[in-house]
């Protein structure tokens, strides 16, 4: 039988390597790669502008990236996540967050990208996270997905050039393209 991994684990994991626990088994991955960095960072900045701050969109959002998220007894990163301020409507004290967010993303790589989907969005469905996005920078797509019950239902796929207005972000739109060529 295999040790339940805990949290003395993911602080005593590498420096380099971002640590989960998942499903009680200790994940390591490495940073992202720059496409997955662009990628991400791109799409907070989309996002940051309009709902985290309220220039050019309604606001009511906390968006970060990578926040260490508790979910029951998972310890979670997603590259980004946001939640509704009326839900949170102030940062915890603590250095992680025990509230399950509105939505989450994660920025598929070829390492990561089978956890991400399997493992990972199960995590999400059972805490109640009710949107979830998946960027593919390889592929350059965003897959835009909704919990229906314990399921996660596909809204819209995007692709090449096509112009993001998806839910939950859906009062404002941006280019796709501007999370792979960084403008």
């Amino acid at each position: 039988m295999t040790k339940r991994a805990t949290y003395e684990d993911v602080l005593n994991a590498p420096e380099n390597m971002l640590a989960e626990i998942l499903d009680g088994e200790l994940f390591l991955s490495p940073r992202p790669a720059p496409p997955d960095t662009l990628a991400g960072s791109a799409l907070g900045m989309a996002l940051g502008g309009p709902f985290h701050h309220a220039r050019g969109g309604p606001g009511g959002w906390w968006i970060l990236f990578e926040p260490e998220l508790h979910l029951r007894q998972d310890v979670v990163v997603p590259d980004l996540a946001g939640w509704r301020r009326e839900r949170m409507p102030s940062m915890p004290p603590e250095p992680y967050f025990s509230l399950a967010p509105d939505w989450a993303c994660e920025v598929l790589s070829p390492s990561t990208e089978r956890i991400d989907r399997g493992r990972k969005l199960r995590i999400y469905a059972a805490a109640g996270v009710t949107h979830a996005w998946l960027v593919n920078p390889v592929e350059r797509t965003l897959e835009v997905l909704r919990l229906a019950g314990d399921t996660w239902t596909i809204v819209t796929v995007l692709t090449g050039d096509d112009e993001v207005r998806a839910e939950p972000f859906d009062a404002v739109a941006f280019p796709l393209a501007a999370l792979w060529e960084g403008r």
